[in-house]
């Protein structure tokens, strides 16, 4: 009877094979632009080997690129992964090595906004056609599919107000129509979803999160499946996409403790989301493990946990009050991105100027914040005097 090794071992053990890391623990940092060769014979080996591993020029990697890349790969279930200088250069790479002009391309309506920007904007420009759909869709994609649309992007959990997709549905309907599917999968992060089995062709990763979980690197990752591994590795490499072998290691260093990092951030953010929905002045909460977020039925199939990040909804406010909120905290910083162990926090306003397929209510202030690994007593005190500040802004008006 075999057995299937638990993913918190795959996290320790994945892409540290010998020819990688050459019996060091922490694969070595290789440094490279021009490889060497003594012989022609050596060159040509090299250059057919080029896309498989082979040490061909530094642009497409070295050894310290495919440690992490093959440890990627493993972990979310796909063939290979391409590596980028930052996340929002992995969604950029990977559209653009799928699309053309003339080309229609199907993008969730809770998309991250740097996304929906590179669509209105570049990929406009390419003449690449968008449309935004609802995130909770479902089976109504159908009706959005034409002739000439090639890609289905999805988001899930959507960027701040958090919507999880029913992916495999979408996903299915998608291969119906031979679309490729891609997901910005950075939520669940390698390890608390499956992307492939539940049909997607390409699962990015903003690694600059909680992959390097340290907030000191900018990265992004690609992984595709066996139909468009070679498609996505190739483009990618024609666009220029590499990444220094420093930040490869922080990354790959940084992958090592992933599993408790994000236990410990799940913990942590489910004791100050609990306390959340106990005050008076929330509305609702926007995290997936709760009823009260869009396709929770969706997360409890098809993810094996959460982490620090989610939003709140508060029952009223204005820009004053919610100012008055996120300034002056402890604990809580206020700053773009998330994923490393520090809390953050963000004042969000104008989702109903952004959304074109879906509406959203703005009277009622969102909150996005981010747990990270202080006591959530120590957050919790922090948002409550941050309660008390609003409140009294609420009170004066």
């Amino acid at each position: 009877m075999s057995h299937k090794v638990k993913k918190d071992t795959l996290i320790v053990s994945a892409g540290r094979d010998s020819q990688w890391t050459k019996g060091v623990i922490n694969p070595p940092v290789f440094r490279a632009s021009t490889i060497v060769f003594d012989t022609m014979e050596q060159m040509r080996q090299a250059a057919a080997q080029k896309a498989d591993g082979g040490m061909f020029y530094g642009r497409r990697g070295t050894p310290t690129h495919f440690a992490f890349q093959s440890a990627i790969a493993e972990l979310e279930g796909g063939v290979g992964t391409a590596l980028y200088p930052s996340g929002a250069a992995a969604i950029s790479g990977a559209l653009l090595s799928f699309l053309k002009a003339g080309d229609h391309l199907l993008m969730v309506d809770s998309v991250y906004e740097p996304t929906r920007d590179l669509c209105n904007k570049l990929l406009a420009g390419f003449g690449v056609e968008t449309t935004y759909y609802d995130p909770m869709i479902g089976d109504g994609i159908r009706q959005l599919i034409r002739p000439n649309t090639k890609v289905l992007f999805l988001e899930s959990p959507g960027s701040i107000t958090m919507e999880v997709q029913d992916v495999p549905t979408l996903c299915r309907i998608a291969h119906e129509h031979d679309l490729v599917t891609i997901l910005d999968n950075t939520w669940a992060s390698p390890i608390n979803s499956r992307p492939f089995e539940m049909g997607v062709d390409i699962s990015i990763q903003a690694a600059t999160k909680y992959i390097v979980g340290h907030s000191d690197v900018m990265m992004g990752t690609a992984t595709a499946n066996q139909k468009y591994w070679r498609q996505l590795q190739e483009n990618s490499y024609l666009m220029g996409q590499c990444t220094s072998p420093d930040d490869v290691f922080l990354a790959a260093r940084g992958l090592r403790t992933l599993g408790v990092r994000l236990a410990q951030h799940q913990k942590n953010a489910l004791t100050v989301a609990h306390w959340l929905a106990s005050r008076p002045e929330v509305d609702h909460l926007r995290h997936p493990a709760f009823e009260s977020c869009p396709g929770h039925e969706f997360f409890k199939r098809d993810f094996s946990g959460s982490n620090g990040l989610f939003s709140f909804v508060l029952k009223q406010g204005n820009l004053a009050a919610a100012t008055a909120f996120v300034e002056g905290m402890a604990h809580f910083k206020m700053g773009f991105s998330w994923g490393g162990y520090e809390s953050l926090i963000l004042a969000i306003s104008g989702i109903d100027k952004i959304r074109s397929a879906t509406r959203w209510d703005s009277s009622k202030p969102l909150i996005r914040v981010h747990i990270g690994l202080e006591a959530p007593e120590d957050l919790i005190a922090d948002l409550e005097a941050g309660f008390a500040r609003f409140n009294a802004v609420m009170q004066n008006n």
